[in-house]
């Protein structure tokens, strides 16, 4: 076989490249798992051999593989394997009827965990929500994520078993609820919350199941590479051994922690740099690091240059954006500063604006510092990011990582109405706004975070529609902020990959590049809306080899 022979070619196609020197080809052809060429059926068919396994998909689509910024990968998995789970949709009193259910099923003494529960049931759990869990649940321990994963519900059992009594300390940066006589409610927010995840933790043979089932769903939507965006010593373990046993089918990159509402103190840089060291891996890489700035809009741990609503019960007279800040403004500029020293691509949890802005202002003292790193710092979910801070983006070549799906009316949307008012929520995830500042976007669901469902053509659908194609929730959220099909496209793809730090080996269909792509029944191009939010992934290829088929 000569070097121009072809190991597999693949004809009669629509292909979509995304690569605009050549956006289109009817047929493509791999040899070690890299494209060797795009074309034409006849020029195609001239590079097979004897050996050449040859595959006509009479018609169907073909486009790069999918890219998904920012899934917490192993929380959801482990979710859907061994937690309690209603679904972001389900009643109250589903919650307390599966939690009851587990109970039946385990040992007195057993820890569970699961969820998740609304902002709307805390009228429900009334002024002691511990106690209606001590009602289904008063020889096991319980702790019940809210939908955005930073509150915890807690029973008695869980709060004495992690130490939060009513004369233990509140953790910094932290919200313990407590009653008049000081004792804990049972509702904990950020760092409150880590005495109880430091002993829910997972074991390495869960781990390592947990492994198994995202890749086979990640793969099955079409995603062919993703970053991890907070990664503790356990986690990287988890992904190098599965990489070493074969079973990472996705480029992916992992944010080591720095900062979180996980853990109670900064981990050092120099720790930070041996797992860098210990874990990377050709398919695994490392250089990239997580902070946290604030939290989430319905517990008011987002920092807004403007007030919450003084009608969701903020004190709005004595608004101060600082005060919820999990990191100072100055020890965050000196922050990324060295980590972008050190080799760290940083990114920042920032949910509201002023938040955005310090991190924003953050890497600008970075670049005065440091000079330019070739660091592109993201900026994660930025669902609200100021009139003036849009065009900043460009201008410090940071990138807008626009997560989770609140874009279109969902399970969220009631909670962010009634603390930020429909005005403030219609500005939520301003692409077209983002676009015209000329900010680099890409696509991310947080996954399990304030995020059902992994799945990437529901995001898709929603930022070209503005609306939620499930049929449960009607309506739109900033519809003036849709984008075109072709603009949104290379946040999943092309501009994903360059946060990966791999622009050059995938994101597009180019010869020299990893044959990474997927197979779809019909064209994305002529497709609804709704037709995109429904698409079922035909085939997906990682780095040449069929890795799902349905």
């Amino acid at each position: 076989m000569s070097d121009l022979t072809a190991d597999e070619i693949w004809t009669h196609a629509t292909v979509k490249t995304m690569n605009p020197e050549q956006p289109s080809a009817e047929a493509f052809a791999v040899k070690n798992g890299r494209f060797i060429a795009l074309g034409s059926n006849a020029d195609i068919q001239k590079l097979a051999g004897s050996e050449t396994i040859s595959n006509n998909l009479a018609g169907k689509f073909v486009m790069p593989g999918l890219v998904e910024s920012h899934t917490h990968a192993l929380w959801g998995a482990c979710r859907d394997l061994f937690d309690v789970y209603v679904g972001y949709e389900a009643s109250f009193d589903e919650l307390i009827e599966a939690v009851e259910l587990q109970v039946s099923k385990v040992e007195p003494g057993t820890f569970i965990v699961g969820g998740p529960w609304r902002p709307d049931m805390l009228l429900q759990m009334g002024d002691e929500p511990r106690k209606v869990l001590d009602k289904v649940s008063p020889y096991n321990p319980v702790a019940l994520q809210d939908v955005t994963q930073h509150s915890l519900w807690c029973n008695s059992l869980a709060l004495a078993t992690a130490g939060i009594t009513a004369t233990s300390p509140d953790t910094p940066g932290g919200v313990t609820n407590r009653n008049a006589n000081g004792e804990p409610t049972g509702i904990l927010a950020e760092t409150a919350c880590v005495p109880v995840t430091a002993i829910t933790q997972r074991s390495e043979q869960q781990l390592a199941q947990a492994c198994k089932y995202f890749v086979h769903y990640f793969n099955s939507l079409g995603f062919t590479a993703f970053k991890e965006p907070m990664a503790f010593e356990a986690e990287l373990a988890a992904y190098k051994a599965a990489d070493q046993r074969a079973e990472l089918t996705l480029h992916m990159a992992a944010h080591i922690v720095r900062s979180s509402p996980f853990s109670q103190h900064a981990i050092p840089y120099e720790e930070m740099e041996r797992l860098r060291e210990q874990y990377r891996s050709d398919n695994i890489r490392t250089d990239f690091a997580k902070l946290f700035l604030d939290g989430v809009a319905p517990s008011f741990t987002a920092a807004f240059v403007d007030p919450y609503l003084a009608s969701s019960g903020y004190d709005a007279e004595h608004h101060d954006p600082d005060s919820v800040l999990l990191i100072d403004t100055e020890t965050m500029a000196q922050t990324i500063t060295e980590l972008d020293r050190r080799g760290f691509t940083v990114k920042t949890h920032a949910v509201g604006d002023y938040a955005v802005q310090v991190t924003l202002d953050a890497i600008e003292d970075t670049r005065k510092i440091n000079g330019e790193s070739g660091k592109r710092h993201e900026v994660s979910h930025c669902p609200f990011v100021t009139t003036q801070d849009r065009g900043r983006f460009a201008h410090l070549g940071a990138v807008a990582e626009m997560s989770p799906k609140l874009w279109f009316p969902n399970a969220g949307t009631a909670g962010q109405l009634r603390v930020l008012g429909k005005e403030r929520v219609e500005t939520c995830h301003a692409f077209r706004s983002m676009l015209k500042a000329g900010a680099e976007m890409t696509y991310g669901s947080d996954w399990p975070a304030a995020a059902p469902d992994a799945n990437p053509w529901t995001g898709l659908a929603g930022m070209v529609s503005r609306r939620n194609h499930s049929g449960l929730y009607p309506g739109t959220v900033g519809a003036d902020e849709a984008i075109s099909l072709d603009e949104a496209l290379p946040l999943f793809t092309t501009q994903g990959a360059r946060a990966l730090g791999m622009e050059s080996e995938t994101g597009t269909l180019t010869p020299g590049k990893w044959a990474d792509f997927i197979v779809l029944d019909e064209s994305l191009d002529i497709m609804t809306p709704e037709a995109i939010s429904k698409i079922e992934v035909k085939a997906t290829f990682w780095k040449g080899q069929k890795v799902y088929s349905r």
